[in-house]
């Protein structure tokens, strides 16, 4: 794992005990302890993610916002500042590039996160604005190098990041920010951005600090945090959590052949907008296209991507993107692509588990909502 990428804390992980992992080009904790004990950490208390791996974009300028416009799937000029939305980056077939977060910073400064493994496919669609062709007042700049990325997820998130020594002069303040919005502050006098964010299901921040600043936040995190239950917690944990959550993970449910509809994120695309990438294919897109479905089943055994759906005939008509033995519902639970006539909640279906087909319902998504 030499030649993988490293973040800033990644001699704080090593001397937590991590094991890690190759995710996306980057050597990243896939767990400290026990992947079970650190995923019930965060529905009952909470987990402290390093996620510095994501790709940071900054778009500045008159034209930032009608350039998101274009780019992206949703209509982003109408976000207020202040606010956060997920939004989509589309190939010309209609196909998902990546699923993203845009932060309004100001009238005409956004902060777009993506995925790590998709930063080099979105700053190539993002520099296209800024040929000499396009014009525009827009300046588009990739800053992923400059910054980390840290996640306090839980329901006792807040109390955390707001008991944090260095943390200061935050507003709005925490208590008073709803949910997929952010404040601005410092940590030992260096900015400081906290979105009330995150892919776990869970009450939760994102904290965007300079790399120089990360591991010293860290620290404080897990000083604060120790008195209400925090711990470190590792991409296993992440991936249980995002799944009860009925999160889609790009490279299983989303992906450059999958279009948004299919996925359950028709919503999140304005197709009333003048233009955007994608938007043609979308709009023609045939309604028999296989979709995303939740499946629950009984017993300790799960389905895992790639396995195969089958109907009551043992014919194969679809397949598991992500599936794992829920470890807050004591039950196998699992994502999956099918025809859209046995897509209603109720329909009886099957998987094929080794060799042994497993009785599966399929459920509305997610599977896990918290309740406060």
């Amino acid at each position: 794992m030499s030649d993988l990428r490293t973040t800033p804390l990644h001699d704080r992980h090593a001397a937590l005990g991590a094991s890690f992992t190759d995710f996306g080009g980057w050597s990243m904790p896939v767990r400290y302890t026990s992947d079970l004990a650190e995923h019930h950490a965060v529905r009952t208390a909470a987990g402290l993610f390093d996620i510095s791996h994501m790709a940071e974009f900054e778009l500045r300028g008159a034209d930032a916002a009608s350039t998101l416009d274009r780019l992206l799937a949703g209509r982003i000029s109408t976000m207020k500042v202040g606010k956060a939305k997920y939004s989509l980056l589309l190939n010309e077939t209609g196909g998902v590039v990546d699923d993203v977060i845009v932060y309004r910073r100001g009238a005409d400064d956004f902060l777009v996160i993506s995925n790590a493994g998709n930063r080099t496919l979105v700053a190539a669609e993002f520099g296209a604005p800024l040929t000499p062709s396009a014009g525009g007042d827009v300046t588009i700049s990739d800053v992923s190098d400059d910054y980390a990325l840290i996640a306090v997820q839980g329901p006792r998130a807040r109390a955390i990041v707001e008991s944090t020594a260095g943390i200061a002069e935050v507003a709005p303040a925490l208590a008073d920010l709803g949910y997929y919005a952010w404040s601005a502050g410092t940590f030992a006098g260096t900015p400081l951005f906290i979105a009330r964010t995150g892919y776990t299901g869970e009450d939760g921040f994102e904290l965007l600090v300079p790399n120089a600043s990360a591991p010293a936040l860290w620290d404080a995190l897990l000083i604060a945090g120790e008195p209400h239950g925090l711990v470190p917690a590792g991409l296993a944990a992440r991936d249980t959590l995002r799944l009860e959550a009925g999160m889609p993970l790009h490279g299983h449910e989303l992906s450059a052949g999958i279009l948004p509809a299919q996925a359950g994120l028709g919503r999140v695309v304005a197709l009333d907008k003048d233009d955007f990438t994608g938007k043609a294919a979308v709009a023609s897109a045939s309604a028999d296209l296989p979709v995303l479905v939740g499946l629950v089943a009984e017993g300790r055994r799960a389905g895992r991507a790639g396995y195969a759906v089958l109907d009551a005939a043992g014919t194969a008509v679809g397949e598991i993107t992500s599936g794992v033995l829920s470890p807050t519902l004591g039950h196998p639970i699992a994502m999956a692509f099918v025809p859209p006539a046995l897509a209603d909640p109720g329909t009886e279906l099957f998987i094929d588990v080794r060799g042994t087909r497993i009785s599966a319902t399929v459920t509305a998504l997610p599977f896990y909502r918290r309740t406060a």
